[in-house]
């Protein structure tokens, strides 16, 4: 009974303040499961906000599963340029043919099937059959972990840790509208219960949450270890252009243009670092000059690109961020 009642409490709140959103519509259910696909891979490690651009215009370009799966590459990387982890618009593909392929192009109901998608693990995979399917699921996402950690107050390491939050978050119960629910408990945490200042005073549940009779609404979180990591980045320059290559050589951005680069074993003493973080890769970039020399005669995937028309390229975010760097240092 207590469940029923955190439920109706989070569903009627849902019913009169949700945000429209446009893989939120009222479509037919093979457009709400692609989209709910979409949308699942663009808001992995990205925030609302900033999907919202980015999906309609991937929408509007690729309305299906079939386009999608016939889409030219670097159209699609065209298209998510700015989204950052650009392995996921690689998966979200991969994922389209073999659905194609393998289950009749239909997504899979099955939950571990779609876990043998490219690119779709447990939260995803929780997600994806909550939402499009109304399955009894409630996908662990950061906001839904953070109304569940302050509605129980769990603040020590063996409380915070995944297993646990998974054996705790039964307390909120399931509903027959699993898909609102599911998205309910996700906006709770989004637009209520937030990182700072949450909004106590508008919750449906908070005259059982303890954080705020405790009135100690600090979050805690397993430290995860930045992993340092030291680079040379070579800078060859034609005139104003400046030579790229095809990253072969590195996991992160593979097949993406990048400037010519080598791993170092220690740290860099130099005045001249470029410092970027990429997912939990904190990146140390000396910049080094050379003289070109025809030096892309001798690299085959290279090409010459002009900082005046970046916007024409298909870069990658870090490539872009190295090029203004360097044209506002000359």
């Amino acid at each position: 009974m207590k469940d029923q009642i955190i439920t109706k409490k989070i569903l009627n709140w849902y019913d009169l303040n949700k945000r429209v959103l446009p893989w939120r519509k009222k479509v037919s259910d093979k457009k709400k499961q692609y989209y709910t696909l979409v949308s699942e891979f663009m808001l992995q490690q990205t925030q609302v906000a900033t999907v919202i651009p980015y999906f309609n215009k991937f929408i509007k370009n690729i309305p299906d599963l079939e386009t999608l799966a016939n889409f030219e590459n670097q159209k699609l990387i065209k298209l998510w340029e700015g989204l950052g982890y650009y392995s996921r618009v690689r998966n979200l593909k991969k994922t389209a043919l073999l659905i194609i392929k393998k289950f009749d192009k239909k997504l899979p109901r099955n939950y571990y099937e779609l876990k043998s998608l490219p690119g779709i693990g447990d939260y995803t995979a929780s997600a994806i059959s909550a939402i499009a399917f109304n399955k009894p699921i409630i996908p662990l996402d950061g906001n839904i972990e953070r109304v569940l950690k302050r509605y129980l107050y769990l603040k020590k390491e063996n409380e915070i840790n995944k297993e646990n939050l998974i054996e705790k978050k039964k307390i909120f119960g399931h509903s027959n509208r699993a898909s609102d629910y599911a998205q309910a408990l996700m906006e709770l945490g989004a637009l209520i219960c937030k990182p700072n200042n949450p909004h106590c005073e508008k919750c449906p549940i908070s005259n059982k949450c303890i954080a705020l009779k405790k009135k100690d609404f600090l979050l805690t979180k397993i430290k995860k270890k930045n992993n340092n990591k030291y680079y040379l980045l070579k800078v060859y320059k034609d005139k104003s252009k400046y030579l790229l290559i095809k990253n072969t050589k590195f996991n992160f951005l593979k097949n993406f243009s990048i400037f010519p680069m080598q791993e170092l074993s220690k740290p860099i003493r130099s005045t001249d670092i470029v410092n970027f973080k990429m997912s939990n890769m904190n990146m140390n970039i000396k910049i080094k000059h050379e003289r070109h020399e025809n030096k892309a005669g001798s690299l085959p995937t290279s090409h010459w690109i002009d900082p005046k028309k970046l916007k024409n390229y298909t870069l990658p975010t870090f490539t872009k961020r190295i090029v203004r760097y360097l044209e506002s240092n000359k």
